[in-house]
């Protein structure tokens, strides 16, 4: 008999965890495009020392390997930089030119 009363409980329990969520407020979707920027920018930095460290140990075996044939050439290692996150929806922002200033006549007639 408990076993059927903890078994309905747990029904009811899961059943409001199904309610249909509100949508995420435009400020929820930015934060979350920039934490997926954040997270894709992690894996390229992470690529990046893990093929510095491969080119390292290649280089210490083929020193201390006299019969270690040379690499094959590959494409050196790309460091990403620093993570810079641009909104997607907002457009770069860029020096403004200076406001022209007003044309002055010098031909003006005295009166």
């Amino acid at each position: 008999m408990k076993s059927i009363a903890v078994f309905v409980l747990g029904a009811a329990l899961s059943l409001s965890a199904l309610a249909k969520l509100p949508p995420p407020s435009d400020e929820a979707k930015a934060k979350a495009a920039e934490a997926a920027a954040k997270a894709a920018h992690g894996g390229k930095v992470e690529g990046y020392l893990l093929c510095k460290s491969q080119d390292k140990v290649a280089a210490h075996y083929r020193k201390g390997n006299k019969e270690a044939k040379a690499a094959a050439t590959t494409a050196p290692c790309a460091d990403p930089g620093p993570f810079v996150y641009t909104p997607a929806g907002a457009a770069p922002t860029a020096a403004a030119p200076a406001p022209a200033a007003p044309a002055v006549d010098k031909k003006k007639k005295k009166s």
